[in-house]
């Protein structure tokens, strides 16, 4: 970065120059800028406004009731009335002396602090009439703090907060205390654009902006600042949200190519024998789903170039058995394979899911790793996957440990791989000898989020359920309806059938949730259901007793389990054909299908029965309509991700979701596809390593998916 005060001497100001380059910007600014990560002038001119107020101001023109009016005023004085509800009344004149009050029901106190006599403010709001013209709490912006009697907005230095479609900027307390409000920020963009007039160079292909039409750089920047019509605004937005999806597509494509940089050593592998045996061996067909992911992944992995690929499966759609058929290459090839799950409960149930499709086939070796294991037992299977003694472990976050280590680690299956974070998912791949990825999800993910979240990686997706599975069926009834589901559930349990009773557990109110829980346990074992087993389970109970509780429950022993979420993904009850959820309304969609998707797995037919108070939001009705409608995981997360958008959805946090500035995955789906076909088609990694428009939120996820 060059020399700030150097900088400021000669004039030789540049994007990439740190803000207190800039007149006005001294080093207490300079901190209260970097809070916010702006510490180059292009950051701030990144720091796009949050909305915008189009204060084209009304003067010399008659005021009108009912009319909505921006208008610069002069404070005069300010006084309490008292009637029905004490009210400030701020007494002000515009330019032609025309007398204006505003008026303030709320934060009186506070707005009687603020407008003092002679202070100069552009106030945008509805003109009402009583007693006089009055705008009733208006939008306001502080021009001048000293009296002017003579008002002649033409001459104000301020004029770019007022006569024009103004932006309003994100800012925070410790912008404020060195006066930058919205206010003190429109002062500093505006400078940093006038200091750069022709120095802002276009960072798009040629091609592309002529192709999409779009304002070059530096217009596109004045624009979205300052507006000179709506038309304009709307192609500054448009030029940004597109140059920000373009080089993030630039990052997927630079991901892919650092990837196959890496050749791996064991491969190709032929075809499994043992795959081909637990296919003859099932009870049930293929579905043509299955089969044909299992062909693109058997083609994706026979080349020398490491390959990444997403199955994405609806619940029930069989990613498990496609996951253990591809990873019978490896293993029958003396390759070491290695499978995480988020949860111990999990875990135990692909170790047993993976056991039961192998029956008595001879196999080479296949361990479980958890936490909590006797040290000695753990060493022991410790050194059997270093030794390759062992070619297939499944576990939880205990595989990351350092201890962990492998001979020839070839594959890495990752289950609902969203919960992992970027370091753990980069652990387990530095174990091996530039492993391949499998990374699968239950939780069906809209294309766009796809094409960005998961753009280096191959998409595979099951959408259909193995033969013989019915639709489940969904109901939504009060807790007036509640003796009714009761008496159901003791009918499908005295046919032989079992029942899963689920409970929120949201993470600010834990505790009570635990309790309420736990005593509903207690209720139903004692008061509703004591001619049957009821069953508890929950996160912090430890690991023995959740196996207790859960091979009970898979051997009927329980018929009715009380439970938490930790049951919501992948545990596997073929028995279990009814699923109650309490409080339904305090689940989000994908969630909500999730837990649905433990009922149905077998011949039976089940039903999901969903329970909430009478009263409930409105957003809560749309999403438990949506369940009680539809069964398709990936229609309902596209009404997911209209409601909740992608951060919420997935998690920002866990999914390494990009924090983008301006582009939004709801709204800008058509340029999502368009970016990225144009990145292919005109891109160079080149442009991506000699451009700064790396961004920050790009630097950031650039390993957001390894």
């Amino acid at each position: 970065m060059k020399n700030s005060a150097s900088e400021k001497k000669t004039g030789a100001v540049g994007l990439s120059s740190s803000v207190s380059s800039l007149k006005g910007v001294g080093a207490k600014k300079e901190e209260a800028l970097a809070s916010v990560g702006i510490r180059t002038v292009q950051d701030l001119l990144l720091w796009f406004p949050r909305k915008y107020l189009d204060r084209n101001l009304t003067e010399n023109i008659l005021l009108k009731q009912g009319e909505s009016v921006t208008l610069i005023l002069e404070i005069l004085d300010s006084y309490l009335a008292h009637g029905r509800k004490t009210r400030l009344v701020v007494t002000a004149k515009t330019k032609n002396n025309e007398p204006v009050s505003l008026v303030f029901f709320k934060g009186v106190q506070y707005f009687r602090r603020v407008f003092h006599t002679g202070l100069l403010v552009a106030a945008t709001g509805r003109l009402e009439y009583f007693r006089g013209f009055q705008l009733v709490h208006p939008d306001y912006e502080i021009l001048s703090y000293g009296g002017n009697s003579e008002l002649n907005t033409d001459d104000l230095p301020e004029s770019i907060h007022v006569g024009r479609i103004i932006p309003l900027y994100p800012t925070t307390e410790a912008l404020r205390e060195e006066h930058l409000d919205s206010r003190g920020l429109r002062r500093l963009v505006f400078y940093s654009l006038e200091t750069l007039k022709g120095k802002i160079p276009e960072i798009l292909p040629k091609e592309v902006v002529s192709l999409r039409t779009f304002l070059d750089r530096e217009s596109a920047f004045r624009e979205i600042h300052f507006p000179s019509e709506e038309a304009n605004l709307s192609k500054a937005r448009t030029r940004f949200k597109y140059e920000e999806l373009y080089y993030f597509n630039l990052l997927i494509e630079y991901k892919r190519s650092r990837r196959a940089k890496v050749p791996r050593i064991l491969w190709p592998l032929p075809e499994s024998q043992s795959a081909k045996e637990v296919v003859s061996k099932l009870p049930f067909q293929l579905t043509g789903d299955q089969t044909e992911s299992l062909s693109k992944i058997g083609e994706w992995t026979r080349s020398d170039t490491p390959a990444a690929i997403l199955l994405q499966g609806d619940v029930g759609s069989g990613k498990t058995l496609v996951a253990l058929l591809t990873a019978l290459r490896y293993t029958d090839n003396q390759v070491q394979v290695c499978m995480v799950a988020p949860t111990e409960i999990l875990a135990r149930q692909h170790y047993q899911t993976v056991l039961r499709f192998l029956g008595n086939m001879p196999f080479l070796g296949i361990e479980l790793l958890v936490g909590k294991e006797p040290k000695k037992i753990r060493a022991e299977k410790l050194y059997r996957l270093k030794k390759a003694e062992s070619y297939f472990v499944i576990g939880t976050h205990s595989l990351f440990q350092e201890d962990v280590e492998f001979k020839d680690l070839g594959l890495v299956v990752i289950d609902e791989q969203h919960k992992f974070g970027v370091e753990q998912r980069e652990t387990l791949r530095a174990k091996g000898k530039n492993p391949d990825i499998l990374a699968m999800t239950a939780t069906p993910i809209p294309r766009t989020l796809c094409l960005t979240l998961y753009g280096d990686l191959e998409l595979v997706t099951l959408k259909h359920k193995p033969a013989g599975r019915k639709p489940i069926q969904t109901r939504w009834f009060t807790d007036s309806r509640r003796n009714g589901v009761y008496n159901s559930i003791r009918k499908y349990v005295l046919q032989g059938r079992q029942c899963y009773i689920v409970y929120p557990l949201v993470e600010e109110s834990e505790k009570s949730d635990l309790k309420s829980c736990i005593e509903a346990y207690e209720t139903l074992q004692k008061d509703v259901f004591p001619e049957f087993s009821v069953g508890l389970l929950h996160g912090r109970l430890d690991a023995a007793e959740k196996d207790r509780v859960m091979n009970s429950f898979q051997k009927n022993e329980i018929q009715i389990l009380v439970s938490t979420t930790v049951i919501e993904v992948g545990v596997d009850v073929p028995n279990a054909s009814v699923m109650v959820i309490e409080h339904s309304d305090r689940f989000g969609i994908s969630q909500l299908h999730q837990l649905r998707g433990r009922v149905g797995r077998g011949s039976h037919e089940s039903f999901c029965i969903l329970l909430s108070d009478s009263q409930v939001s409105e957003e809560a009705k749309v999403r438990i309509q949506a369940l009680v409608d539809s069964e398709d995981g990936f229609l309902l997360s596209e009404i997911d991700l209209k409601l909740r958008g992608p951060g919420e959805l997935l998690g920002v946090r866990q999914s390494g979701l990009p924090d983008f500035r301006i582009a939004d995955l709801r709204e800008d789906k058509d340029w999502i596809e368009i970016s990225r076909d144009d990145a292919k088609k005109f891109g160079s990694i080149g442009d991506m390593e000699k451009n700064e428009i790396s961004h920050r939120f790009a630097e950031g996820a650039l390993l957001f998916s390894n």
